[in-house]
């Protein structure tokens, strides 16, 4: 492998899950709000894979508008929690260039983009979203929990382009932080974005904002050469 985790500010200090064998595919797994990369690598670590890096990345310390401007881990600031709140634009771009470039390193480091999946919950899967769908490579999908989509006002002139990209979303039905109506209202526009039979939008009843044993991963351990299903 080569390749410098250090020339990547993100992966220096990432919690990474190592696959058994040797890595065929990766799982990019981004946290939501005040939370580090241990919180979901701990949960990775009891589904590992024989081929598939997880990659846990922990945003950087800011403060969050919204939390009325402490400061603790977010990729980006947070006005509001609502379809017409105000976003933080300069932000979101500069947090997806950030994940952009894990996904280039671990390409660079023998793993094409059609096995990188990125993940993520609240915030994380946010920018999982808009990454996956501003970046040039054709990645195996995305995995977004309880989230919605940055900027959609940009979408679809903003998107990269990539039509066939998968994407699962998964909301609890009494999500009170982010309504499981706002996760609707993002599959919607997904669909004007990428095909829609690329989108699976799934509710959990009685699930609140958190995850449950129900969500599971992509599939993403098999070795084929061809694109990773859900």
């Amino acid at each position: 492998m080569c390749g410098n985790n250090m020339s990547v500010p993100l992966l220096a200090e990432a919690v990474t899950v190592s696959g058994t064998e040797r890595e065929t595919a990766a799982v990019i797994f981004l946290h939501g709000l005040g939370d580090t990369g241990h919180g979901w690598a701990d949960t990775l670590m009891g589904i590992q894979l024989p081929h598939v890096k997880f990659i846990c990345p922990h945003a950087p310390k800011i403060p969050v508008t919204l939390n009325m401007r402490a400061t603790m881990p977010a990729w980006f600031d947070l006005m509001g929690l609502s379809p017409d709140s105000p976003e933080d634009e300069s932000g979101i771009k500069k947090a997806a260039e950030n994940i952009r470039a894990i996904i280039e390193h671990e390409v660079r480091n023998g793993i094409p983009p059609e096995r990188i999946i990125l993940g993520g919950f609240s915030q994380g899967g946010a920018l999982s979203l808009y990454t996956a769908l501003t970046c040039q490579h054709q990645l195996a999908g995305v995995v977004a929990l309880s989230c919605w989509l940055p900027l959609h006002r940009s979408f679809p002139s903003a998107s990269s382009g990539n039509k066939n990209l998968p994407i699962l979303q998964c909301h609890g039905e009494v999500d009170v932080m982010i309504p499981v109506q706002f996760g609707a209202l993002t599959a919607e526009k997904l669909k004007y974005i990428v095909n829609p039979q690329m989108i699976t939008f799934r509710t959990y009843p009685g699930l609140s904002h958190s995850s449950c044993p129900q969500v599971q991963p992509p599939s993403v351990g098999d070795d084929s050469p061809s694109r990773l299903p859900f």
